[in-house]
């Protein structure tokens, strides 16, 4: 395993964009009521976008792309708007690995946010096992933040 997580490039989006759409579509299996995502999750034109706006990274093993990401960066707050992981690479430490990786390319920010649906177990247990705090939800997301130095 040789993983690292890079910026990606505009031709890097259609393989995300299936990458994303599968990881997404999974979320059937721990709690969504139909398959579906995050705005934008199974758009190649979505991606493409976030890639021009240096938004999108990518998750290689070994070159291959198997996970992306889409982080947003104002001020002093990364907020992480997504990671995903294909399927077939559930549960080998993809994930806990992309975001010790955005934290440390991101050392220099004092706060990193992020939301999750509230149904997801998968996703709110990966995150509170990661350092994140809870500081709010409403009827439909939790939001996490963990601040710099922390977790």
């Amino acid at each position: 395993m040789n993983l690292q997580l890079l910026k990606a490039g505009t031709a890097d989006a259609l393989t995300l964009n299936g990458i994303s759409k599968r990881a997404f579509d999974s979320d059937i299996l721990v709690g969504a009521t139909s398959p579906g995502g995050p705005p934008g999750y199974m758009s190649v034109q979505f991606h493409t976008k976030m890639a021009r706006q240096g938004h999108l990274y990518k998750l290689t093993d070994d070159g291959l792309i198997v996970g992306g990401a889409i982080l947003f960066l104002s001020e002093n707050i990364l907020n992480i708007g997504r990671i995903f992981v294909a399927p077939e690479y559930f549960r080998r430490g993809f994930g806990s690995f992309m975001m010790n990786e955005i934290e440390t390319m991101f050392s220099g920010v004092q706060e990193y946010i992020l939301d999750t649906p509230i149904w997801n177990e998968r996703t709110n247990s990966f995150y509170s096992k990661m350092g994140y705090t809870e500081v709010r939800r409403d009827n439909d997301f939790i939001y996490y933040s963990k601040q710099r130095g922390r977790g």
